[in-house]
């Protein structure tokens, strides 16, 4: 239960991200959640939605370049020492994260927490075999 998350390398001046999202509402496309990060130069946005293959061709036919990379994510309590918890476990098996970010899914009433390991299907593995719960894109994306 792996997700597709597009990345986006956008040039860090004005107007560059709004053109990113302003590509994505002209096709209809609603953004489940988001992260964007920073360098001088340029930023990485990253995006999950339920029709990545589609927004995938939507940005690549605006000429705006995205990568497809598989993220896992792994429901934990909206409450003071969810994180802690979940990231325990994670240290616990030994997987190393490369990045993450964190929502509120109403529809899911939990905080969801995705999160990129340079071996997914590994993790994936790892992560549901000690309990921890993961929700794939037809869960996510429920009633969207």
């Amino acid at each position: 239960m792996k997700l597709h998350q597009l990345s986006l390398f956008l040039e860090n001046r004005p107007g560059h991200l709004l053109n990113a999202c302003r590509t994505l509402a002209n096709a209809g496309i609603n953004v489940e959640t988001m992260a964007l990060s920073d360098t001088e130069q340029f930023g990485i946005l990253r995006i999950l939605v339920k029709e990545w293959e589609r927004a995938k061709k939507v940005f690549e036919d605006k000429g705006i370049w995205v990568k497809v990379t598989e993220v896992i994510a792994a429901k934990t309590p909206n409450r003071p020492g969810g994180l802690a918890d979940l990231l325990e476990q994670v240290a616990k098996i030994g997987l190393n994260v490369e990045y993450m970010y964190g929502f509120d899914s109403m529809v899911l009433n939990s905080a969801l927490l995705v999160l990129r390991f340079d071996d997914p299907d590994k993790a994936l593995r790892l992560l549901t075999e000690n309990g921890v719960e993961i929700v794939g894109e037809s869960e996510l994306f429920q009633n969207k």
